[in-house]
């Protein structure tokens, strides 16, 4: 994929995680802190099919935009060929890896395996 592309997904990313985490801001707004961080609200919220995806959206979008940033700043300390693909491969993999263990955590959570 060109470089140039990859920026554009990263600049997307960015601002859809910008207005979907304002959205989770103003909703954790709606309840005092301590009560919002309780067991039971934190497990009311990924029951909450809208409000769980939303934070699914939430996680995959701060994922692809982080470790491409990570993958970004990687590159810029040091270039090769093969030091390249390794650091592209390996952010892609923690990628992959944080949202499969995110998406795990809801979707247990969701059908009340936790």
């Amino acid at each position: 994929m060109k470089e140039s592309t990859i920026m554009k997904i990263h600049y997307g990313t960015a601002l859809a995680a910008v207005a979907l985490v304002a959205v989770h801001v103003l909703m954790r707004l709606t309840m005092g802190f301590a009560e919002s961080l309780e067991y039971e609200s934190v497990l009311a919220n990924y029951k909450f099919i809208p409000y769980a995806a939303m934070l699914e959206l939430i996680l995959i979008l701060l994922s692809i935009h982080g470790f491409n940033g990570l993958r970004v700043i990687l590159l810029e300390l040091k270039q090769g060929r093969v030091y390249e693909k390794a650091v592209s491969y390996g952010c892609l993999a923690a990628m992959f890896g944080l949202i499969a263990y995110g998406s795990r955590t809801i979707i247990m959570t969701n059908m009340g395996m936790v």
